[in-house]
């Protein structure tokens, strides 16, 4: 596997290992994505057992432009127009129904697809050369923490991804908000760096929230994902100080991800102080759980951020990430 900075020759080397059907990873505003051809079933199945991901999880198809809508997806609603004018390029996926070709690998078996443009200068040359749709989940194992920089790929994935386009540290850090075209209603089934009231407003109308109400699978709607290998626990900030002190009369090796907590030193905890911008917040947090999660901890204890609608998506991450279900 190698890892070129991502120039033109790197972009027509993972262009042509694209068409071959194998695996590239390439960065976008929000984490780090392990494409394949979507419109190669072979190829779409090699990203399954690269990453250990069941069969039936659908993935996102990235596209170059919203003028490629029509080549994934039919009966597209007014709805998608308007939100593809808005937001993309940028961290939106929505799901429509899907056009008879697109490969059932692509979509876990359903009959829709979800499509996003990144918001990313790396990922938009890729696409725009490769000239067509690039199926691409996070650049990491099932369930795991998503990568934000190359070096977490290659950490994840080793010589499971053939060829890592760099393009530096992901600026949004989460992923993608999910949105659900398919039916009669939108449904939010996954939040990230575009709100619901943004896109409430945008439409003009309230979104479905509970994805219980969605007969339609979307990646990252599993209880426990994101998930460090050692134990997290997430706990309010106003008992956090003395939850610490107690975890420290029961294990040797801490790690703390502190949101607004001065906290004591001490020998047998390691610190990370978060930032306490909802956006920059969100840019650090997969890369600061993947450096507590290296120091072979006992266990990770979190302090919650605020709960306010800019932290939604955050505070879905650090949920997912801590459960225990």
């Amino acid at each position: 596997m190698n890892t070129m900075p991502a120039n033109d020759t790197a972009i027509k080397h993972a262009v042509h290992l694209l068409r071959q059907g194998r695996l590239v990873a390439f960065p976008t505003e929000t984490v780090y994505g392990l494409g394949a051809d979507a419109s190669n079933s072979d190829a779409v199945k090699r990203i399954f057992q690269a990453k250990g991901r069941p069969a039936n999880h659908p993935l996102i198809v990235h596209i170059s432009s919203s003028d490629k809508l029509d080549d994934w997806a039919v009966d597209i609603p007014d709805m998608a127009r308007i939100l593809a004018t808005h937001f993309w390029p940028g961290p939106l996926a929505m799901i429509l129904s899907k056009q008879a070709n697109v490969p059932l690998e692509v979509t876990g078996g359903q009959q829709t697809v979800a499509l996003r443009v990144p918001n990313h200068p790396v990922a938009l040359s890729l696409l725009k050369a490769f000239d067509g749709g690039i199926a691409a989940p996070s650049a990491n194992r099932f369930c795991r923490i998503s990568p934000t920089q190359s070096a977490h790929v290659r950490e994840e994935l080793g010589d499971n991804v053939d060829f890592i386009l760099e393009g530096g540290s992901c600026q949004v850090g989460v992923e993608s908000t999910i949105i659900d075209l398919s039916g009669d209603k939108p449904k939010l089934l996954r939040l990230g760096h575009i709100t619901q009231v943004e896109i409430e407003t945008v439409l003009n109308t309230q979104l479905i929230v509970n994805s219980r109400q969605s007969d339609i699978r979307a990646p990252g709607m599993m209880a426990v994902h994101y998930a460090p290998t050692t134990s997290a626990q997430l706990y309010p900030s106003d008992s956090f100080s003395n939850i610490v002190e107690e975890f420290c009369r029961q294990y040797k090796k801490i790690g703390l991800l502190a949101y607004n907590q001065q906290l004591k030193d001490n020998s047998q905890i390691s610190i990370i102080y978060m930032p306490e911008q909802a956006e920059a917040y969100a840019q650090n947090l997969y890369a600061s759980l993947r450096e507590l999660d290296n120091l072979k901890l006992d266990i990770i204890l979190i302090e919650q951020p605020p709960k306010s609608e800019l932290w939604r998506a955050i505070n879905d991450r650090l949920l997912k990430a801590t459960s225990t279900v």
